[in-house]
């Protein structure tokens, strides 16, 4: 008995610092999956919740992206620039909640995935849309931008994975972009996209408010 408690005292220490150290790397792989400017997910991170989020039939496939975000940063300067980005990244995250996801993708791209619980996303995306584009700084109200929106509902594409659906959520951004429309479905806005190698508009649902060309 004796032998035995003195190799539980001696196993206490060990067993407490891989306890730290356990708790030590959860906090390293939730750091490593936030975005440090923006606090939303990074890609990795934004991959596995929406992966599970598109389990449910409801779910919405949505990308976003800062109109004239280059200007912004030779105007005002690059901390301006990642201001913001940061005014725009919590105002997604508002709209998502905590029942979707958001990430930043890189740069100016953001994404979403949220559940369609009345059938009334499109509308709710025109308000977020009206949203983002509001100044981001009572100091500087110079200092805003638009964001075009593509959307997709997972529904529409049945077996097609996260991959998929966003770069059909990207081409429907992109006709929004090219276009300078309000509300448009992306197939109908294929005549007015440009080719640019990169994306070409063709399905899902896009949205975007009269701007200059990016």
């Amino acid at each position: 008995m004796n032998t035995l408690l003195s190799v539980l005292v001696a196993a206490g220490p060990l067993a407490a610092g891989w306890s730290v150290h356990t708790v030590w790397m959860r906090r390293r792989l939730h750091t490593a999956r936030r975005d440090p400017l923006t606090g939303l997910h990074t890609r990795d991170g934004f991959t596995r919740r929406a992966t599970v989020l598109l389990k449910d039939p409801r779910a919405v496939v949505v990308l976003a992206d800062v109109d004239r975000f280059k200007q912004i940063n030779d105007r005002f300067g690059h901390a301006a620039g990642d201001v913001l980005l940061q005014v725009i990244a919590a105002r997604l995250a508002h709209y998502v909640g905590r029942h979707g996801v958001a990430g930043r993708l890189g740069g100016d791209e953001f994404a979403a995935v949220v559940i369609d619980d009345h059938g009334a996303v499109g509308d709710l995306l025109a308000v977020l849309h009206g949203v983002l584009a509001r100044p981001a700084s009572s100091n500087e109200p110079a200092m805003h931008t638009t964001v075009s929106l593509g959307w997709v509902r997972a529904a529409d594409h049945p077996g097609e994975d996260l991959s998929g659906l966003l770069r059909r959520a990207d081409e429907a951004m992109y006709a929004a972009k090219q276009g300078r429309a309000g509300v448009r479905r992306a197939g109908l806005g294929r005549l007015l996209a440009t080719w640019s190698g990169r994306r070409a508009g063709r399905r899902g649902t896009a949205l975007a408010g009269p701007r200059d060309a990016a």
